[in-house]
């Protein structure tokens, strides 16, 4: 069973720990200029989702949530190469004071996108019409036993 498999049939982690290996297994995956767009409240998990996505894609600098930079750009390190599998940039995104989707054309995000890239987009719901039609959609939640959910939808 494939990452991708599991993590549409919904995986369950106990510790950040596990939910970043997850994370990190799936950046292994994932293609060339992917937005994934994580669901989910306050406290399940999205940034802890992104610093695992860095680690699978060889990014050293510190991951914290962009809330009031709106976002974060991370570059491969400099001695990785380019054509290498873990080599991309990660823009972190975090949506949650865009009031709608225009707001997003002044951050000139574009600019950053270059290829290969990974845009991980939290709070996606405020932006959705921007999104593009082959965004992968990731549910996190908390389960009743605080444990952490995850299903791609």
């Amino acid at each position: 069973m494939t990452i991708l498999d599991k993590l549409r049939a919904g995986v369950t982690t106990s510790s950040a720990a596990e939910t970043q290996t997850l994370a990190a297994e799936l950046a292994a995956v994932l293609p060339p200029d992917t937005t994934l767009a994580l669901h989910g409240n306050l406290g399940v998990g999205k940034t802890t989702f992104v610093q695992g996505l860095a680690c699978g894609f060889g990014l050293t600098e510190p991951v914290t949530s962009p809330t009031f930079n709106i976002y974060t750009v991370h570059r491969a390190p400099h001695g990785l190469r380019e054509g290498s599998p873990a080599f991309r940039t990660l823009v972190h995104l975090d949506a949650y004071r865009l009031e709608n989707a225009r707001e997003i054309e002044n951050l000139l995000l574009e600019d950053f996108l270059v290829s290969p890239w990974c845009l991980a987009v939290e709070w996606p719901e405020k932006i959705a019409a921007w999104l593009p039609a082959g965004a992968l959609h990731l549910e996190l939640g908390i389960a009743p036993d605080e444990r952490h959910t995850l299903r791609l939808r």
